[in-house]
């Protein structure tokens, strides 16, 4: 199994390497008469970017089911690196989270591809474009089966890197290339964190590897594990773009759609969230980690969902929408649902990666991102239409689709926190043997591991903090799914643009992904914490019917207007997100600028002028050395005569 979940990871990476190969100048070796010169593939790019990733979605599902049909942890390890300090397991983990996790990576990065075709068609950079998506695509599964946590580091920075290359694909455009900057700079600022966290946590427990150190996160001392779990929390922030270091998503939505869904759907988005699931024990024996949490999710969750409600850009809808719905996932984590978090962040891969195909589906043919510029699509769109109608359900929670199913189990999890806040409560993570396996599949020495029985505790403010965040949510989020359904397919069309589907490819891919969006959520009814429990159920069925049917009532008075004009005064508070960014701007942007510049005062006063003063005094000192030097031979015998002359006279007086 380890050597499938290697290859699972491998195959994209290798895409990755033809595609920069090979790519753009594929040819066709079949094909012509004899002695006539092979035309060149046109689809041989996308082949290179689509066939692999076809191949390791066949094999995460094998590594699935067999996780499935025997349950348990399996261990690989490649190479043993000795640092002369704590050593270096370069190998996979393979447990039932990274196998469902890595399943659902593979599934959207598939889609994404194959969408690509279609939208990207015409682009000339098509080649990088793609091979980019498989490198961040072999990141991303790195990280999942990663089962050192320096391996993981490492896939966790490529993913960083392909980023800032996708999202500034169109380099040319300013916005663009500035977004691109933004988002590499800020999530590499808690990258530091999160790297200072995963050397303190490691040279804490004697080891990066995740399964030692999960296993003794409990006995290490309390100082150590609570400095790397919120240094782990800065990391986390930026990839997750949580509060406060949440403002690059947005803007991250000039780079092209796909990539959107990409990112901020199933893969560098939910990385964060993975790795607190991953090190749930480090974070379980660190209180005030969770507590940290907690707060930043409820922060992130209620803002993110107030800016959404908003938006004018339908993109920018969509990631605000993606920000609030990953502090759901984190507010499950601090309150130890741990379980029911993972599902959420299943079931809003499949939802989120959704809509946003959907909505590039509706900018090809509306030539605009823009909800005033739509309108009544849904008569020449039917397939777009009901698929992001599945979709925005699926997100508002709407029964019985899949983000009903989770954000119930999140909201029941921090129901039960808020109202037994303070007890220790288990983790809820069964009884199960640890399997350890070399990348042949033999079984190493020491392959079981001892029942997990960690507690967490955690303030009763914060649990209720997270309780009444949680349910504010779900009403947000129905108003500003509703507003953005009414405004894109209702009322009359408020465009000059033919409305119709666009390529088959495009919305055959959005319609493929309505299915797991809606039905994914069935599958969590086999686990106890995950079942629809009456009264959180019937509580976030009423928010989510004052949400939607306020958003409902004020658009139904004028179609034509915008229903966010109800807003009022609050509303550029909201468009610009609490002004975070402008906040930013004055307290750091401006400052370091103003400091740059007079770094450069000071350059080239003081160390410019030290440097060219001492250039010219050396010339002048030259010019001066250099005058008896000057070619004229009258000049040098009247020297060497004067000289003679003055010898002469000193030994005639001297001696």
């Amino acid at each position: 199994m380890i050597w499938l979940a290697s290859l699972v990871a491998l195959l994209p990476f290798l895409a990755a390497f033809a595609g920069m190969l090979f790519g753009p100048s594929l040819t066709r070796l079949l094909g012509g008469g004899p002695g006539s010169r092979p035309a060149p593939l046109r689809n041989g790019p996308a082949l290179i970017a689509c066939a692999p990733i076809a191949v390791s979605l066949v094999l995460a599902a094998v590594v699935a089911f067999a996780v499935w049909r025997s349950p348990g942890e399996r261990i690989g390890v490649l190479t043993l690196i000795d640092t002369g300090s704590v050593p270096i397991r370069v190998g996979l983990q393979v447990d039932g989270l990274s196998a469902v996790v890595a399943l659902m990576v593979c599934c959207v990065a598939f889609a994404v591809q194959v969408y690509s075709v279609a939208y990207m068609d015409g682009d000339r950079r098509y080649s990088s474009y793609a091979a980019f998506i498989s490198l961040f695509t072999a990141a991303m599964l790195l990280v999942v089966y990663a089962g050192d946590l320096l391996v993981l580091y490492a896939g966790w920075e490529v993913m960083g890197i392909c980023s800032y290359f996708l999202i500034g694909h169109h380099w040319e455009e300013r916005a663009n290339s500035r977004a691109a900057v933004k988002a590499f700079l800020v999530t590499r600022l808690g990258d530091v964190g999160f790297l200072i966290g995963v050397i303190v946590l490691g040279a804490g427990a004697g080891t990066f590897e995740i399964r030692e150190i999960a296993r003794t996160a409990a006995d290490l001392p309390g100082a150590t594990v609570t400095a790397a779990a919120l240094l782990l929390l800065a990391g986390v922030a930026g990839k997750s773009a949580q509060f406060p270091l949440h403002t690059w998503l947005p803007d991250a939505m000039a780079g092209p759609t796909p990539i959107s869904a990409l990112i901020h759907a199933a893969t560098m988005v939910a990385a964060g969230v993975y790795v607190v699931a991953r090190l749930f024990p480090v974070f379980g024996a660190a209180p005030a980690a969770l507590a940290v949490l907690g707060i930043a999710a409820v922060i992130s969750m209620v803002g993110s969902a107030c800016a959404a409600l908003a938006q004018d850009d339908l993109k920018r809808v969509l990631a605000y929408s993606t920000i609030s719905q990953l502090a759901v996932m984190a507010a499950g984590l601090a309150v130890g649902a741990d379980t029911a978090a993972i599902f959420h962040l299943l079931t809003h891969g499949a939802f989120k990666a959704l809509l946003f195909l959907a909505a590039g589906c509706v900018i090809v043919v509306a030539g605009s991102n823009m909800l005033a510029h739509y309108g009544g699509l849904r008569h020449g769109m039917p397939i777009t239409f009901w698929s992001m109608t599945v979709g925005l359900a699926a997100l508002a929670g709407v029964p019985p689709l899949s983000g009903w199913f989770s954000k119930d189990s999140v909201i029941e999890a921090a129901q039960h926190a808020a109202l037994h806040g303070g007890e220790p409560l288990p983790d809820g993570r069964p009884r199960y043997a640890l399997v350890v396996t070399s990348l042949d599949g033999s079984p190493l020495p020491g392959s079981t591991m001892p029942e997990l029985a960690a507690v967490y505790s955690l303030p009763a403010w914060v649990a209720w903090l997270i309780y009444l965040g949680l349910l504010l949510t779900v009403a947000l989020t129905a108003a500003y799914a509703m507003r953005t359904w009414l405004m894109t397919f209702f009322g009359e069309p408020r465009g000059s643009y033919e409305i119709r589907e666009p390529s088959k490819v495009m919305s055959w891919t959005v319609a493929a992904l309505a299915v797991p969006a809606a039905i994914l959520g069935f599958f969590g009814l086999g686990a106890e914490e995950l079942r629809p429990h009456p009264g959180a159920a019937l509580l976030s069925l009423l928010l989510l019917a004052v949400g939607a049917g306020g958003a409902y009532l004020l658009w139904n008075r004028d179609p034509a207007l915008d229903p966010a004009r109800a807003l009022g005064p609050v509303r550029p508070l909201f468009a610009r997100a609490f002004f975070v960014d402008e906040l930013y701007a004055l307290m750091v942007v401006r400052p370091i600028q103003a400091l740059a510049r007079h770094v450069v005062a000071v350059d080239r006063s003081r160390v410019d002028a030290a440097v060219t003063g001492a250039g010219r005094g050396a010339v002048r000192l030259g010019e001066r050395l250099r005058a008896p030097q000057n070619g004229n031979a009258q000049s040098y015998l009247t020297g060497l005569l004067a000289g003679v002359v003055v010898i002469v006279a000193g030994v005639v007086i001297f001696l």
